[in-house]
């Protein structure tokens, strides 16, 4: 896959979590088992809003060229926010209060970071 696809495709999945979570939480978080009460009303809009903003980054990059500086910065953001979101979203799967839908979340995060990962450190990084 080429990087170009590969940043659109992460930025329609982070397009349509941030619209989830910013307009409609209750019912985006009801599908995964869990509840939220007015504070995790609030901390998942901001977690939509921040969707959103990594969405437009990765949308508006997605035609830079590979080996420009601001690119290797995007990619690196995005494999760590990726891999962090994985480590955090298998803790929940395992322990948390969510449903058997929680591992979609877990299976997602893992090609974000598999992705991002494969353009920073493996053979593609420079093309």
């Amino acid at each position: 896959m080429k990087l170009g696809t590969f940043m659109s495709i992460s930025a329609v999945v982070g397009l349509l979590f941030g619209l989830a979570f910013i307009l409609m939480p209750v019912q985006t978080m009801s599908m995964y088992g869990v509840a939220l009460d007015v504070s995790g009303q609030y901390l998942a809009r901001y977690l939509g809003s921040a969707f959103l903003g990594i969405a437009a980054i990765l949308w508006f990059a997605r035609n830079v060229m590979p080996k420009d500086e601001a690119m290797k910065a995007i990619i690196m953001g995005g494999f760590i926010m990726s891999a962090t979101g994985f480590i955090a979203s298998v803790f929940d799967a395992l322990y948390g209060v969510g449903n058997s839908l929680v591992w979609s979340t877990v299976v997602i995060y893992f090609l974000l970071a598999a992705g991002f990962g494969y353009f920073q450190f493996g053979k593609s990084a420079s093309t």
